[in-house]
């Protein structure tokens, strides 16, 4: 085995699926195709110490529900590891909170959306900028993910890329360089698991006068989110 990418957690999936032995970085080792050794995992957020940048292949970010403008110290921590991994060309995937992790690290701005929360299965129409991507181009122009954030890129770094984005939120991926990439949606999750997700804010997403029912009758899988993970993983072990 080469070396592996490193899956550094900023958090943990909610409590239903975690008392079935499920988080985050399981679905992001089953959707990648490739195998578990080829992973290694990191909780930044209980203050685990990150592996030396020379011995790992790339980086993948999680969700949190925490959120990036309450700065925890463990952000400054990771801000400084990415920009390290950047600065070696070292490919990264930041997902959800990682994605505004990458933002923030880099000079952009991340806020509450002033809309309030995005959450389900929603459409995503590819920006320009994603014809000549390495993990985007050839990717369907318009295309489903899976969404639970309330927090959004409000601003992206200077000389990003706008890879994707939706009526909701005109940022929801990037690219920084040529390896870095933040994608606002879960391309690590199933239907099932945002329908748990649902399930469990149903309180909170009624009160902000969003439908529970409605939102999970639009549930769909999402296959093309599911690829793009996969071709962020052959990049880092294949180059291609």
């Amino acid at each position: 085995m080469g070396k592996p990418i490193l899956i550094i957690k900023t958090g943990n999936t909610i409590d239903s699926l975690l008392v079935r032995g499920e988080d985050f970085e399981d679905w992001f080792i089953a959707e990648s195709k490739f195998g578990a050794e080829n992973f290694i995992v990191k909780s930044l957020h209980l203050n685990e110490e990150l592996d030396e940048l020379d011995d790992i292949a790339g980086i993948i970010i999680t969700g949190s529900a925490a959120y990036v403008t309450d700065e925890e110290a463990w952000n400054f921590t990771a801000a400084d590891y990415l920009r390290s991994a950047f600065q070696r060309d070292i490919p990264v995937l930041g997902v959800c909170y990682g994605h505004q992790l990458i933002a923030w690290a880099f000079g952009g701005k991340v806020d509450f959306h002033p809309g309030g929360r995005e959450i389900g299965s929603v459409s995503i129409v590819l920006s320009e900028g994603a014809m000549n991507d390495p993990i985007f181009s050839s990717l369907p122009s318009q295309f489903h993910v899976q969404v639970t954030h309330q927090q959004s890129v409000t601003l992206l770094p200077p000389n990003a890329v706008r890879l994707a984005a939706n009526e909701f939120d005109p940022n929801q991926a990037f690219r920084l360089g040529g390896n870095v990439w933040g994608v606002q949606f879960h391309p690590e999750f199933s239907a099932n698991v945002i329908k748990e997700y649902i399930t469990a804010r149903e309180v909170d997403i009624t009160l902000e006068g969003l439908d529970p029912l409605q939102l999970l009758a639009d549930v769909e899988d999402t296959p093309v989110s599911a690829e793009l993970l996969y071709r962020f993983c052959r990049l880092v072990f294949d180059g291609n």
